[in-house]
This record gives structure tokens, sequence and C-alpha cells, in this order.
């Protein structure tokens, strides 16, 4: 996948690669590698592909994206069924589809009101017939049409057909595959789904071009968010139904007027070729509320956004001036998630901002981190709002990351980007030397069993009243205390854990290479005893399944191979991932001392987790 190609629509790779004939597409993988490394020219909203001397393929994207087949155009002898429109397609980023049109007229209006959102974003229920539910029952109860069933079960297969691949094996045509699959649940009315879906091929896509910011736990989580979706949305009802169908829109509703108060700015880099800036802000109650320039492009977008005006209201203000200013609004309109939506009736000029230890902002740093912590594991806010002591740096596999104090509690902070063309990694080494340094920090919570957080931005070492947003500005020497040193980077101190990472790490080997890695692993008997000997029952149930789901393969009467039962192995991988996603939540709420529902003590039994 390359940045310098348009975004295409999941339908348009879906049936490019499906027109190939049988011999094609076994050469589309190594299509995609000579094509990605042509250069590739824009003219406006064209890009011109020189295949070779002779040939080019040119992707034609008004507004920015790909949307029908025929954009993408070769000169070769073989087009339109060429292997290169295929390769071009698979190449490029995944654009956001564009939901099915709604007949309402009020729900037209809402979707306009989001011109300002991120890419990938949600909210309005699926419409058409497709998201008609079905009424059956003197109850009335709601459930899945036949339509959506049958959707569910096309992504649920396709899915689990990468899993059984895994990243490394994953070629074009099983991404396009799962492209066409999220293509029928957005027209089945799925759009969580068919998100879900999506998301999962932009991760494969990053592992397989060793992109910088691809994190295989990311790729994990998607695989099972989608698997997770397919396998319960045949079964669900009320509530339940509507929540896995999820939404196609962020719906903005009015929200009068806002005073609002600059917090900082961070850049956004996705592996879906999307880039830019989100400046957070705050009202004089403490209610967070974003404001985003993100649009198709790759770093030199995210760190330019930051300098580009504000796409609300008439203020000339950049995202850098307004995280540090104020912002009054009339007639906003917002999303449940806190977006500030850029329709044509909202209003905003310029005000005064506030410092992170005046008021209104310094009652964000009051709240306790546990309680901050347990909304954030709740489904709530995940920024963390922390008045830290910097104590040193730990050398980790991924690189050093910042040792603090935070009110008695050990706490580690990381990256949050590692792409090199962002500052995080430069700021984090010089804030090492700031060691001792008592400072207000601003950070994502990371759900793992030791206090973790992603640095997002951070009081001035030697100003107060200033603040630095580590994405997008450079820290400098004469910035840090005088005399300040960066003290060598420790080991990172072994800690007494709860083994998880016995079965973590499995449930990771399988989405990086597949069933292949797990059924050749061998004897796992010792880490199952292991983890059952320390409580953890369940986990040496599940992984025994998994080990038993790879290693499942039948033989016919002549010794051949038989299939292999992809839905099989997908389920115990599905039941391992959701049991070590809810025990790390426990274990993280254990060590921020946060209130939680569930404890590993308490963990499910590998039977509920089998059945969902």
């Amino acid at each position: 996948m390359t940045p310098d190609l348009p975004p295409v629509a999941p339908s348009v790779t879906a049936e490019l690669v499906e027109a190939l004939s049988p011999r094609l597409r076994k050469r589309l993988d190594a299509g995609v590698t000579k094509l990605v490394a042509r250069p590739a020219v824009r003219e406006g909203d064209t890009v011109r592909i020189a295949v070779d001397d002779e040939t080019d393929v040119v992707l034609h994207a008004p507004g920015g994206t790909v949307t029908g087949a025929d954009a993408i155009r070769c000169g070769c002898l073989l087009a339109p069924d060429c292997l290169h429109r295929a390769a071009a397609a698979s190449a490029a980023p995944v654009a956001d589809e564009a939901p099915p049109p709604s007949p309402a007229p009020a729900e037209a209006a809402e979707a306009r009101e989001g011109t300002g959102t991120t890419p990938g974003t949600e909210p309005v229920p699926g419409t058409g017939p497709a998201a008609q539910p079905d009424r059956t029952g003197p109850a009335e109860t709601e459930t899945a049409t036949a339509e959506q069933r049958a959707a569910a079960r096309t992504v649920r297969d396709a899915a689990a057909a990468v899993l059984e691949a895994g990243a490394d094996g994953a070629g074009a045509v099983l991404q396009a595959g799962l492209l066409h699959a999220a293509h029928t649940a957005r027209l089945a009315g799925l759009p969580r789904a068919s998100a879900a879906a999506v998301s999962v091929v932009t991760g494969v896509r990053a592992a397989r071009s060793a992109d910088p910011g691809y994190r295989l736990a990311d790729l994990a989580g998607a695989l099972a968010d989608v698997l997770g979706v397919a396998h319960r949305l045949p079964h669900a009802t009320g509530p339940d139904l509507t929540e896995l169908r999820g939404t196609a829109r962020q719906p903005y509703r009015p929200d009068g007027s806002l005073r609002l108060y600059g917090l900082f700015s961070e850049p956004v880099l996705t592996a879906t070729g999307y880039a830019g800036a989100v400046t957070w802000t705050a009202d004089a109650d403490g209610r967070l509320y974003t404001v985003s320039d993100v649009a198709p492009g790759g770093p030199a977008r995210a760190t330019g956004a930051a300098d580009r005006a504000v796409r609300i209201g008439d203020t000339a203000l950049t995202h850098r001036e307004l995280s540090r200013a104020g912002l009054a609004v009339s007639g906003a309109t917002v999303s449940p998630t806190g977006r500030l939506g850029a329709g044509a009736g909202v209003r905003a000029v310029r005000a005064s901002g506030a410092a992170w230890h005046a008021e209104p902002l310094d009652r964000l740093w009051a709240v306790p981190a546990a309680e901050q912590v347990a909304r954030a594991l709740k489904g709530g806010q995940d920024l963390l709002f922390l008045e830290v002591t910097l104590t040193g740096t730990v050398r980790e596999t991924t690189g050093d990351c910042l040792l603090a104090d935070c009110a008695g509690l050990p706490l580690r902070l990381a990256t949050a980007h590692d792409d090199p063309s962002l500052p995080h990694r430069d700021n984090l080494r010089l804030l090492a030397a700031a060691r001792g340094s008592r400072l207000r920090i601003v950070a994502r919570l990371v759900p793992e069993p030791l206090p973790r957080a992603l640095l997002l931005a951070v009081e001035h070492p030697t100003d107060p009243a200033a603040r630095v947003d580590l994405g997008l500005d450079r820290l400098r020497h004469a910035d840090l205390p005088a005399g300040a040193v960066a003290p060598p980077a420790e080991a990172a101190p072994t800690a007494d854990e709860v083994p998880l990472h016995l079965l973590r790490r499995r449930v990771h080997q399988a989405v990086s290479g597949g069933r292949r890695v797990l059924a050749s692993a061998g004897s796992v008997s010792g880490d199952a005893v292991r983890l059952r000997r320390l409580g953890l029952a369940t986990a040496g149930d599940l992984l025994d399944d998994l080990h038993a789901a790879a290693a499942d393969r039948s033989r016919d009467a002549f010794g051949r191979l038989l299939p292999a039962d992809t839905d099989h192995f997908a389920r115990a991988w599905l039941a391992a991932a959701v049991y070590t996603d809810a025990v790390e939540r426990a274990l993280c709420a254990g060590g921020w001392g946060a209130a939680t529902t569930g404890t590993p003590s308490s963990e499910p039994s590998s039977a509920t987790l089998a059945r969902g």
C-alpha cells in the first residue's frame, strides 16, 4: 500500500480482482510489488503510474477517491481485464465507502453537517430495505434480516480465510475477498462489520509493506472485532443487534453556544492513507470537544495540517494556534464523541485561552488517575490528564520509553507514533534529560497489566504557562532545565506478572503467520500447565484448544490433506483473543487501582467464550 495513490473504494478493488483470470490472480502479488516501485505523478484529480516506457495506468479520483472501476484505466493490450488495473487498486489505500443513500431529507441534512469529520467514523443506522428488521413472534422481537445474516457469514468466512493465511500469506486476492465481503455487509446495512473488515485489510497491507506505523496488536484487535461481530450478529436481538449493526455516520446534533479552551493538537497518520491533525478543546465543565482536519495524504500532510486554518465557522485560527487559544462557537453541532461539525449555520470566533494550571482546564487534572482509567476501560474517553515526576528511561523491545512517578504509581510513557517524520521519538529522548521534573501531561491509555500510556502533550519543562504538542512541536536542549543530561536507558525490570503472554503471543503468532505457525509450534503442554498452576485454568484450556484446532487436518483415503476447517480454527482463535482482551483490561484496572467489574480470578469459562 502506498499513500502516493488515491484511496480506492473496497467494491472497486474487489470487482477488478474478481475479473482476473486464475492465471493472473496467481501473479497479482508480484504485480502489486512491481507497480509500487514505479513512479506515480499526480495531476489534479488524476494519478498516472508509468508501468513501462509505453504503458501508463491512470487513476481518476474526483474528490480525492476512486469510486468506480472505470476510473482506473490502463494502456496495455490486455486492458480492461489486465493485471495492472487490479494491482493499482490493491496497492492504493482503502477508501471509506459512502453508506447507502437515505431517503430521509433530515438524515441527509445531518450527513452534510459532517463535512469536518475524520474518515472511518460511524453513527446513523444503516438504511434501505436490507436494514429493516424482521418482526417475529408475539413480542415483536427485532432480529437480523436474512440478507444481514448472509452478509455476516460472508464477512466471517473471508476474515477466517485471512486468519488462516496470516498477514504474511494474505495476498491481494484474499484481501479483495474481504473487501468484497465488506461491501456486501455495507449494502446489507451492517456498517460496523464493513468498517472492521476494511480495518483488517489495511492492517494486513501495512504489515506486508513494513509500514512503520504497523502494530501487530492493532491488527489482532481488528480481526477479533470483525470475527466477533460476524459471529454474534445472526443470534442477536434488540439493543445488542443495534450495537452490532453499527452506524454509518456521526449524527451531529445542535448544541447551542459553546465557549471552548484549547488543550493540545496531535497529528493523525493512519495505515489507511489518511493524515492530518486533531485539536482537543474543553468547555468550562471539562467536557472535551475535537476539531479535525483529516484527508487522504501522507506524513507531509500530517505535519502541515497543524498550520492550516480550522474548518469551523469563519475563524482564521490554525490548529496549532487553537491548541493554545480559545473559541466561541454559536449554532454548534456536535457528534456523540465530541467532534464539532462544520455546517453552514456554525459561527466561530477567536477567544482567549487558558493555561493548564488555570481554570477551567485545571479541573481536568484534579480527577484521580484511577477514576480516569476506570472511565476509559468502560468505553469512555481514553485521554488521561496526569501530573507526573520523570524518573528515567527504560529500554524495551519496541524502543526506549520514559519512566515516571504518578502519585506513587510507576508509569511508563511511550511514543504515540513511531514514524520518523514526526517528532515524537526525538522529543521523548530529550524529555529523558529532564529527570526529576514534575510536569503535567496528556496521554492516551494503553490497556496493559503495567501502567502505561502514550505521551501526547506535556507542560514545558521550564515554563509552566507553556505546553508542548509532542507530535508537532520540537523540543530543544535550551528548553530543558540547566545542566540536564539524559540518563542511560535501563533494561526493563522483571515483574511478577500474570503469565498471560503465554496465550497472547500465540494469538499474535496466528495473526502474523497463520495456522501453519501454530500447527508446527510443537508441544505447549508446559505453557498450559503453568497457566493452570497460576490460576488461569481457562487460559490453559484455550491454549490447548487453539493448538488442537491449528493441527486438526484430516486426510482422505489416499492420504491427501483435506481442506482445512477455517471456521473451527477461527472460533478457537476468537475465544482466545476475547479472553486475552478481557483479562488484560482487568489487569490494567488492577495496575492503576481502578474499579472494575471483573478480575482475573473470576475468569469466564472456555465454554462460555466459545459460545460468544
